[in-house]
């Protein structure tokens, strides 16, 4: 049985580990499309860890439309080298791990063919990554905006800035897995699903079930 009968969560780009747990153990899947954009959130950001420790790497987007813009309408801005520079700090991280070659063509193909909107690159890496995992979810998206969507919406919670226990934590799912650099600088948790990814292949799937 799902911990969720349904879940709402926002856009994000390359979401984080209890994102896609959030997923895997809910029935319904909703993404919302219609809230204002807000800056300094998973929508337009992700955790990896590299050589220096957990990095940010972040989308940058084009600023004259952000104000009191819908999630769906705001553009990216290609005119910063923004694509090549995440692209290069996800090959550093990730490189040496078991399973990066095997997928980053995946997910580097639709980096290349630079969508226009942001939320329309969040949900194509979404489905990518949800194929890549091993998790059979049909996104369904809103059709009008709600404060507060009841039980499972995870809109507000799976935000870099909050400052409680993640999803993980909270229902016993956040376990150690190998990383590269653990060695150096430690385990961290909850980084973007390419993480765990990365370094679990198939394996991924276990630790969100």
């Amino acid at each position: 049985m799902p911990l969720f009968d349904t879940v709402t969560l926002s856009a994000a780009y390359f979401p984080p580990v209890e994102y896609f747990f959030a997923i895997a153990q809910s029935g319904r899947v909703v993404v919302e499309q219609n809230e204002l954009y807000q800056k300094q959130s998973y929508r337009n950001r992700c955790r990896i860890y590299s050589g220096g420790g957990v990095m940010q790497l972040s989308i940058p987007v084009i600023k004259d439309v952000i104000h009191a813009r819908p999630i769906r309408d705001i553009r990216i801005d290609y005119s910063e080298p923004w694509l090549q520079q995440h692209t290069r700090a996800i090959e550093a991280a990730y490189n040496s791990s078991p399973f990066y070659l095997y997928y980053k063509d995946d997910f580097l193909e639709i980096l290349r063919k630079k969508p226009e909107f942001l939320f329309d690159l969040d949900i194509a890496l979404t489905e990518k990554l949800l194929e890549l995992v091993g998790i059979r979810a049909e996104i369904e998206f809103t059709d009008s905006f709600r404060p507060d969507c009841g039980a499972g919406d995870f809109r507000t919670r799976i935000q870099p800035k909050y400052r409680g226990e993640s999803l993980l934590d909270e229902f016993g799912f956040n376990r150690e897995y190998y990383q590269i650099f653990s060695s150096r600088s430690g385990f961290k948790s909850n980084l973007s699903i390419l993480d765990l990814l990365c370094h679990e292949g198939p394996g991924t799937i276990s630790f969100l079930i």
